[in-house]
């Protein structure tokens, strides 16, 4: 079996190719803190296209090292640990991150040696790991809010050889007393910014996070300070991470879909969910609050779910074959309605890519803007 050093300088490589690692000391953090002291020994591996596999340590351990190695993610808790491993299920709640977008969002934070960092989510405590490794562990707290696998995550750390300060608390409270702070580096989804993220880091620092608004795929999103208590900043690339637990989307929008008003569109629904990130981020912004679900149905057809926190709910299906497309939608707004206006007001500006979009932090809540932040676009 191949040594670990090799199979850790195989994925530094592939995460070079690929363009996620550029600063050569992650390549030795990754050394220093090797992924598989904080993978299972029974792994659910995400197999991209095929369902997640389960592949045994005890059974193949070099076929778990492989898969440890691999960018891809590990699933390490079902149903907020009420599922065994073992058993696996749907619902998964806690993962080892893959290690390219991992790596990612530690280049995202731009750590000086002496920066202090808040970490929302430990998890595994791969991540609490890696960054203790580069800025010290007296510079690192993390805060989870499951004890187990906060308790999970000391032993992996140990094991590596690294003690940050653990906490067990509801990281969207952040972690007060460890303040203030140079970087906040969040793993868990967020819909909506935690003020106290904002109160509790440095003018100039820099909070980071995938900003999953439950429109589309979410959006590697990078803050910065003022003195002013504001945080301002853009989205930086994609992001797929399961939700701070307060923000996720089933306590948030529950399906409600029965019979609705019916009508037809002549917008293919396959042309909003898929023209562009930039796309995706208006819609966010300009239909408040809502959530979608993409299906594939039978005979090559596709059906968009959408829903709202007030029972708002609309469906759009694509038939081939079809010039019109059926809708049905019900509750207080008409979200087909709302999106087909936004998604054609999005391609009237021009269809501004991603990157041209912003997000700002205030006491009041966040803005979404296009271009500058003196121009909002959500309502």
């Amino acid at each position: 079996m191949k040594p670990i050093p090799g199979y850790i300088e195989e994925l530094a490589d592939r995460l070079t190719a690929s363009g996620h690692l550029s600063d050569p000391r992650w390549r030795q953090v990754l050394h220093a803190v090797p992924r598989h002291l904080f993978a299972p020994s029974l792994a659910w591996v995400d197999g991209g296209e095929e369902p997640n596999r389960l592949v045994d340590r005890a059974a193949d351990e070099g076929a778990w090292l492989r898969a440890v190695y691999a960018d891809t993610s590990i699933t390490t808790q079902f149903d907020d640990g009420a599922t065994p491993l073992e058993a696996g299920g749907e619902n998964y709640t806690s993962s080892l991150s893959a290690p390219g977008i991992v790596i990612a969002f530690l280049e995202l934070l731009a750590l000086n040696d002496h920066h202090r960092v808040l970490e929302i989510g430990t998890g595994t405590g791969w991540t609490a790991g890696l960054l203790a490794q580069r800025v010290g562990d007296h510079n690192v707290t993390s805060v989870e809010i499951d004890a187990a696998l906060s308790a999970g995550a000391g032993e992996n750390l140990k094991a590596a050889g690294r003690s940050p300060r653990l906490v067990v608390a509801n990281g969207a409270d952040g972690w007060p007393p460890g303040g203030p702070y140079d970087r906040v580096h969040v793993t868990c989804g967020v819909r909506e910014v935690p003020y106290a993220w904002v109160e509790q880091t440095r003018p100039g620092g820099r909070i980071v996070f995938p900003w999953v608004p439950g429109f589309a795929f979410g959006h590697q999103t990078r803050l910065a300070v003022t003195s002013g208590g504001r945080a301002i900043g853009r989205f930086a690339g994609n992001a797929g991470y399961m939700m701070l637990r307060s923000q996720r989307f089933e306590l948030y929008a529950p399906a409600v879909e029965e019979d609705g008003e019916q009508t037809t569109t002549r917008l293919d629904p396959r042309t909003v969910t898929g023209d562009s990130y930039g796309c995706d981020v208006a819609l966010a912004a300009l239909v408040p609050g809502l959530t979608s679900v993409e299906e594939d149905t039978s005979d090559g057809g596709v059906r968009l779910h959408l829903r709202e926190p007030d029972g708002s709910w609309a469906l759009a299906d694509y038939t081939p074959g079809r010039d019109h497309f059926a809708v049905a939608q019900a509750g207080p707004r008409r979200l087909w309605t709302e999106v087909e206006a936004a998604y054609l007001r999005w391609v009237s500006w021009g269809s501004p890519d991603r990157e041209r979009f912003g997000l700002t932090i205030t006491p009041d809540g966040q803005t979404i803007w296009l271009h500058s932040p003196d121009n909002a676009i959500n309502p």
